[in-house]
C-alpha cells in the first residue's frame, strides 16, 4: 500500500526544514560492547554521518543530569576541552547483572550520537564504579574527516508522519515513535495508535504543562508479517527493529538487540528520544534510559505502558515496584542509587528530595506495606501460572484491573496516601530502597508520576530547550 501523497511530502517537507537550519551535522559511533559480569572490552565498528542535521541542544553541551550507568565525552585531544558529554544506559549494563553474565561471554551493538566534529577527537566512555564515581573504561581517537566515514541516507524520509509539530527541533525534545510488526495494510492503524498514545503522554502532568516543547514523529517501515517475536511461545517474527519479548527470559520484557537496524531507520527523522510500538496485544514494554522504550500498542494497558517505560528512557527514573519477578541479581551491598526517585535512606538528615517533605512526615514514612505485600505476592505468583497455561489474554487483563481496584481501594485509606516522604519498598527490593510517595505511576499501574518524578522529567526537558 502506498502511503497517501499528503504523508509523502510531510517526510519529504521534514528533510527540507531540517537541511536549512544552522545545526551542524550528527555524527555517530558505533561500536560493540563485549564480556561478563567481571570484564568488559569496546570495538570500535564504524563512524556515521546520520542524513538529518543535529536536533540537540547546543546552548547545553554538557549533561547536568547524569542520569544514567555510563557516561561518554567528547575531548579535544590537545587541549583536553570537553566538547560535548551525555550519560545514558545501555542493553549491556542491565544484562551484566543477570545470572547468565556469570557464566557465559556476549556482545551487544551500541552507539552513541553527538553534534559533528570539525578536527580530530577523542571519544571517552566512563561507567559507575561501586561507589557511583564516572571512571574511564574506553577511549578511541576519531578523524571526522577520514574517507571511511561513512555517510547514511534518509532511506524512510517519505514514511515519516508528523504527530505533533511545534517548530525547528534543534530547539524542541523531539520523540520518534517507530513502530514495529505492522504490515504494510497496518500503517493506518499505527499512525491512529501512535497519535492515541502521544494525546495520553500529553495529558499526563509535567508533559501536559510541556507540550509546546516537544515535536513528535511516526514511522513504521512496513513488516512481512504482523507481531513480534515472542519466544517462550514459540512466536518469532523478522520484524524490521527485531523487537521481541523475553528479553533476559522475563516474559513481559520487549527489547530490540539489533542496535544497528534501529538506528539505521530511526536516521531518517529528527530524534532526541524513541518509543517502540510493538504490534502487540500480550502486556509488555521496556525502557532503558536514553537507549529507547518499548510498549505492547494493542494491550489494553498500552496506555500506561507507555508513560511508565517512556519515563525510564526520558528521565532515567527507577522502577519503584518491588514485587514482580525481575532477572536482575540483588547487589552485594546496598548503596544510594543514582536515580532521581529512589533512595537507599543511608543519610535520612538529607534525603535527596528532602525539599518536598513537610515537617510532620516521619521518615521512613508508614503505609500499609503488610497488607499490600500479601496481595501482590499471591497476585504475582498466580500471573506466573497464568503466563505459564497461556491463557487468553482477556483473563490476564481481568487479573490486572482486580489489582489495579484493590491497591487504589487499600492507599486510599492511609494517613500518608498524599505525603512525601520515604516509603520502603523500590527499585526492586522490599527493604533497604524507599521511594519517595505512597503512589506513583512508576510503582503501580495508576495515572500520575509523584512530585519527584515529575520534576526530574521537567529537569531533562530544560536540558534540550532551555537556551544559555
Amino acid at each position: 500500500m502506498r502511503l497517501p501523497t499528503t504523508l509523502l511530502l510531510l517526510g519529504l517537507s521534514l528533510l527540507a526544514t531540517a537541511a536549512d537550519s544552522n545545526a551542524p551535522e550528527t555524527m555517530r559511533v558505533d561500536y560493540f560492547h563485549t564480556g561478563n559480569s567481571e570484564t568488559e572490552m569496546f570495538s570500535l565498528e564504524q563512524v556515521v554521518i546520520e542524513p538529518l542535521p543535529w536536533t540537540g541542544n547546543m546552548h547545553q553541551p554538557l549533561d547536568n543530569t547524569l542520569r544514567g550507568k555510563y557516561l561518554f565525552e567528547i575531548v579535544d585531544p590537545e587541549s583536553g576541552n570537553l566538547a560535548w558529554s551525555r550519560s545514558f544506559s545501555s542493553i549491556y549494563g542491565e544484562w551484566e547483572t543477570t545470572a547468565e553474565a556469570r557464566r557465559i561471554n556476549r556482545t551487544f551493538h551500541e552507539s552513541v550520537r553527538f553534534p559533528m566534529q570539525d578536527n580530530v577527537f577523542t571519544l571517552v566512555l566512563k561507567k559507575r564504579d561501586a561507589g557511583n564515581t564516572f571512571i574511564e573504561i574506553w577511549r578511541a581517537r576519531i578523524d571526522p574527516n577520514d574517507y571511511m566515514v561513512h555517510r547514511e541516507t534518509a532511506m524512510y524520509a517519505d514514511e515519516v508522519v508528523a504527530i505533533l509539530d511545534n517548530g525547528n527541533p534543534a530547539q524542541k525534545v523531539d520523540l520518534l515513535i517507530l513502530g514495529d510488526g505492522y504490515t504494510a495494510d497496518e500503517h493506518d492503524a499505527f499512525i491512529a495508535k501512535a497519535r492515541e498514545l502521544a494525546d495520553v503522554l500529553f495529558a499526563t502532568s509535567p508533559f501536559k504543562e510541556r507540550k509546546d516543547d516537544f515535536n513528535v514523529w511516526a514511522l513504521a517501515p512496513a513488516a512481512a508479517e504482523s507481531g513480534v517475536s515472542r519466544p517462550s511461545t514459540n512466536t518469532y517474527r523478522d520484524s524490521p527493529i527485531r523487537s521481541t519479548y523475553d528479553s533476559f527470559r522475563s516474559e513481559r520484557y520487549i527489547l530490540t538487540f539489533d542496535n544497528k537496524a534501529m538506528r539505521r531507520i530511526a536516521s531518517s527523522t529528527p530524534y532526541d528520544f524513541i518509543e517502540i510500538l510493538t504490534n502487540t496485544d500480550v502486556y509488555g514494554g521496556g525502557g532503558i534510559y536514553g537507549l529507547f522504550s518499548t510498549a505492547a500498542a494493542n494491550s489494553e494497558w498500552a496506555p500506561y505502558l507507555f508513560v511508565h517505560e517512556f519515563g525510564h528512557h526520558f528521565a532515567g527514573l527507577a522502577d519503584e515496584y518491588y514485587t514482580s519477578s525481575v532477572a536482575y541479581e540483588a547487589p552485594a551491598e546496598i548503596t544510594e542509587p543514582y536515580e532521581p526517585n529512589v533512595t537507599a535512606l543511608l543519610d535520612p538528615e538529607n534525603l535527596k528530595w528532602s525539599h518536598l517533605v513537610g515537617p510532620i512526615t516521619p521518615i521512613p514514612t508508614p503505609w500499609p506495606k503488610a497488607e499490600y505485600e500479601e496481595h501482590s505476592l499471591a497476585y504475582q505468583e498466580r500471573r506466573r501460572q497464568m503466563r505459564a497455561d497461556n491463557v487468553p489474554e482477556a483473563e490476564m487483563n481481568e487479573l490486572f484491573r482486580f489489582t489495579k481496584n484493590y491497591v487504589e481501594n487499600l492507599f486510599a485509606t492511609s494517613e500518608y496516601r498524599n505525603a512525601v516522604g520515604a516509603f520502603e519498598g523500590a527499585n526492586y527490593h522490599a527493604e533497604g530502597y524507599y521511594r519517595s510517595e505512597q503512589n506513583c505511576l512508576m510503582f503501580t499501574r495508576t495515572e500520575s508520576f509523584c512530585l519527584v518524578c515529575r520534576a526530574a522529567i521537567d529537569k531533562v526537558i530544560d536540558e534540550y530547550t532551555l537556551g544559555e
